[in-house]
Order: C-alpha cells, then structure tokens, then sequence
C-alpha cells in the first residue's frame, strides 16, 4: 500500500452542481477509503467527504488566494476544469509548497453563462501559470482531451479516464417503479437525457416507427425534458406510434439504477459531443447494451458487437437496421449485457477508478521529486 497523502481538492464552484460534479465528492471518497487525508476547497460545507481536522484552513468557498491551501500543506492538489479559478488557486498552492497539480477536465456538455466567463478570463490571465505548474490532466472523456490541449497543456501530460460508477447502486436485476407507474409492457427502448433536436431523437424516433415500433412487444420509453419535446410529440403523432411511446420525465437519482435495469436496450443517438459518457458507464454496470452514435465521447466506451452497437450518427436508415438488428438477436442482447457488465467491473467500477487516479498522483510526486534531485547537485550522493 502506498504511504497514505495529504490531497487538497479544489473544485470549480459553478460545475460541483452538474452532473459530472459528482466526480470529485465520489473520488474523495474513493481516496478517504485508500487510507488518504482528504479535505476539499471550493464547495459548500459537507458537499465533499472529507477527514476529520481543523476547520479553519478549509474553504467554504472559494477565495482569491492560497493561504487555506497551503495552510492545510498537502502532498498534492486536484483541481478541476483546467482554467477555472480553481486550477488557478491550485497552481499558486503547488508551485509555492513544491507539490505536484492534478487537473481534472469536466466530461463533454454544454458550457454557459459563468463558466464561459471564467475559461476566457482564464485563458488569457493565468493559463500559462496553470500550464507550467500541472504535473497531469484527468480527462474524463475524448471530448475533454480535445479541449485541454486546445487549451495548450501537452498530449504527454493528458490521460483519458473516464468516471466511476458505483456498481452497488447500478446493477443487473433491478426493478423499476417508473415502468409499474407507467404501465410499460414488454421489451424496453430507453432514451435518458435531454429532449433536444442535437440529441438526435428525430432519427431514433423515424428508426423506432419503421421497425420495433411497428410490433406489439416494444416500447420506447423517453425520459427526459426539454425544448425539443412539442416537436418531438407532434412527429410521434403523425407516425402512429404515440401507443408506443411513453414520456416519464427525468428520472431522479434513486430511480435511474431500476429504470436501466428493467429496460432492454439504451440508445443514444446523439448528433454532437454534447452528451456525456455518464450513463453508458451506469448502463454497463446494469448490464443493459447499449446502442450509440459514433459521436468519439460514446464509441470510445462502446466497442461495436461486443456492448451493443455503434451506429453512423444522424443516419435515419441505420439505425432503422440496429434496432431491427437488435431486436432479431435475443442472443446477441444476452452476449452484450454479459460484456458491458464484466466491462464496469473491470475498467469503470470507482475504487479501480481511484486507483488510476492515484497512481497518477503518486507518478506525479515521484517525477516533481527526480526533478528536484536532478537540479540540485547537492542532493546527488556522487557528488558529496
């Protein structure tokens, strides 16, 4: 077992809410339970797990200077979003206690508003601080690998780790209360998200209508809200299909596990690289296959014929034949969902996660650490 650290984690206070915010509570958790000292900056009071301590050198909220950093003297520093105020108070915090920084770029989403205002901002008044005092940067998908060396930090330095899922809450045999409530029979086609036209729902729509859609043992369930969903109604109206079709809303977070369990195929026919990985990853580990666009955020999680199927975004007629392919293969379905389970178990269960991610730290330290000997020729025994 690694000698136990000290970890400062510093979160953008405008992304901790959105859903790839749960990262940083669940990896603090992960690296309390490796035997890890942890405590969190930035957030509200109890949004992170954190060790026990004083209170005064945390941050409820996230100041324009290092003192509670650095009055906490960690061994390393997480920093999420690689030009946030929060890269920038870490990037002062490592350079000044000579610690290594550890970034953390948010998976793909839509960026607005405050986050907009702050990666300007960042980018031209302390990027390159930023850039110089990172050690590595956490990916959590291909989208955000893209983005961090557009931002100018080194492919060297970039590892694509995609987030854990919690494969206690997210696991197979599940039922669903959503599927009772809205009388749901037969065989499930789940969409979960946001009902929006780059979401790509027009096609899977037209592709349900002219396939499963037309048999008495499918339904398409949409869960989800959004700007799209008049529109949407209107163009399941004029197919004939609204018997089929069944509008739940969103999910809360405790019904999702029992939704994706109970159904039979996920689809995700995203047209851009705004949605994120993050439900794949739970699909796995409920061992629901899954069927997405080949959008680089999606396929790089999803290998064709082994999880389910990657199908050519946008295109109406093939995803006509994937759900018709789908739906013909009662044996390729139980072949998928035994991989995309054993696919969670071994590569996105969180303490596997959390173990690559702190085997990074500790990479991190060791190379600050070399460097250091390596500069200072008074640490080198041959020269004594």
């Amino acid at each position: 077992m690694p000698q136990p650290l000290r970890i400062a984690i510093l979160v953008n206070p405008f992304t901790l809410g959105r859903k790839w915010g749960a990262h940083a509570p669940e990896l603090a958790r992960e690296l309390l339970g490796a035997g890890h000292t942890v405590r969190g900056f930035g957030a509200p009071p109890g949004a992170l797990p954190r060790s026990g301590g004083s209170p005064e050198v945390e941050g409820g909220a996230l100041a324009d200077d290092v003192v509670g950093v650095t009055g906490y003297e960690p061994d390393a520093v997480i920093a999420y979003d690689s030009l946030s105020p929060a890269a920038w108070v870490g990037a002062r915090a490592a350079r000044k206690l000579h610690v290594p920084l550890v970034l953390v770029e948010a998976a793909a989403g839509e960026q607005r508003g405050r986050q907009w205002l702050f990666q300007a901002l960042g980018r031209r008044l302390w990027g390159r601080t930023v850039r110089n005092a990172t050690s590595a940067v956490v990916a959590l998908d291909a989208v955000a690998r893209e983005r961090v060396l557009a931002h100018g930090f080194p492919a060297s330095k970039i590892e694509v780790l995609p987030a854990g899922v919690d494969l206690a809450a997210y696991r197979p045999g599940l039922s669903s209360g959503i599927v009772t409530r809205h009388h749901i029979r037969g065989r499930v086609l789940l969409y979960v998200g946001r009902i929006a036209a780059e979401r790509g729902l027009e096609v899977l729509v037209r592709a349900f209508a002219a396939s499963v859609g037309q048999r008495a043992d499918w339904s398409l369930v949409l869960a989800g809200e959004g700007p799209a969903r008049a529109e949407l109604r209107a163009l399941i109206e004029r197919l004939g299909i609204a018997s089929r079709v069944h509008w739940t809303g969103l999910p809360r977070a405790e019904e999702l596990p029992g939704l994706l369990s109970a159904s039979t195929l996920l689809a995700i026919p995203a047209l851009d690289d705004s949605v994120r990985g993050l439900n794949v990853t739970r699909a796995m580990a409920c061992g629901l296959p899954i069927l997405v666009s080949d959008r680089p955020n999606l396929q790089v999680l999803v290998e064709h014929d082994r999880h389910g199927l990657v199908v050519p975004a946008g295109d109406h007629a093939a995803w006509r034949e994937a759900l018709q392919r789908a739906a013909m293969s009662p044996d390729a379905r139980r072949r998928w969902s035994l991989h995309v389970r054993a696919a969670a178990e071994e590569r996105y269960a969180w303490p596997r996660v959390a173990r690559r991610f702190e085997g990074l730290v500790l990479a991190a330290r060791e190379a600050l650490a070399r460097g250091a000997r390596s500069s200072n020729p008074l640490s080198d025994p041959s020269r004594a």
